[in-house]
């Protein structure tokens, strides 16, 4: 009997270690495992998007609203054409908000910080923002740092 009691127990733990594991994975990974069934897409033009992938949050005053579902080139304005899925209780954003590819940290990682507008009207499933500010690349301003110091020589 003493013998089962502690297979039984040690075969608990074990679930329990799996299951804090996959809940930690999860956590870690910024996925969760329901998805949210009310959401909207909105579409945002930058001319860099330097490193911006799909899963990259969408935030809006460091509150995550949504996510980026894809990264693609816009063949007619040859923009980078960032999709983004936004939370379906998050409809206040107005048609005048702006979208900036911002760095957690000065190495981390990419995500879009959303400005809300003036506007009465709401952004919809399908809509443009205009206003974008794009990515500051780190190795674009080291270069232009050291070739403005090259010609003060």
């Amino acid at each position: 009997m003493n013998k089962r009691w502690l297979e039984l127990s040690v075969g608990i733990m074990m679930v329990a270690g799996v299951a804090a594991l996959v809940a930690l994975a999860l956590q870690v990974s910024g996925g969760n495992m329901s998805r949210n069934a009310e959401s909207y897409t909105i579409t945002a033009l930058f001319d860099n998007a330097a490193g911006l992938g799909p899963k990259a949050k969408v935030t809006m005053a460091g509150v995550t609203v949504g996510e980026v579902v894809a990264v693609d080139i816009d063949p007619n304005a040859l923009m980078a054409e960032v999709h983004m899925e936004i939370y379906g209780q998050v409809n206040y954003l107005s048609i005048d908000s702006s979208a900036s590819i911002l760095t957690a940290g000065l190495l981390g990682e990419k995500y879009v910080g959303l400005s809300v507008g003036a506007e009465e009207d709401v952004l919809v499933d399908g809509d443009v923002i205009e206003d974008t500010q794009s990515a500051l690349v780190l190795e674009e301003l080291i270069g232009q740092f050291l070739l403005n110091f090259g010609d003060n020589k």
